[in-house]
């Protein structure tokens, strides 16, 4: 499995209510295609105007293929000029562990 995540701050935007849409449209939107698992933005709890990105993907192919949908590069793209900087993305190759395997 795929582990994604990203943080970026809507703090200092024009609009943050136009990046929390265009981010749960974008998370909606990928949630529909092959080898996603999971595709959630959170608002952090400690932090106002911080938003947290938790994506997990069935292996290296199903990302690839999420990175290639045009979608998805205009989704950067709209992001970026309204952050005024591109967010920093996260990726982890990730194996389940049994709560077994813990005691």
């Amino acid at each position: 499995m795929i582990i994604i995540t990203a943080t970026i701050s809507t703090a200092f935007a024009a609009s943050p209510e136009e990046i929390v849409a265009l981010c749960v449209e974008h998370s909606a939107r990928s949630r529909a295609e092959p080898g996603c698992i999971s595709h959630n933005i959170h608002s952090d709890c400690e932090e106002p105007g911080r938003l947290f990105f938790h994506e997990e993907w069935q292996d290296e192919a199903a990302v690839a293929a999420h990175f290639a949908v045009p979608e998805s590069g205009e989704f950067v793209k709209r992001l970026t000029a309204l952050l005024g900087e591109r967010p920093v993305i996260n990726m982890y190759r990730a194996e389940a562990v049994a709560m077994a395997d813990l005691s």
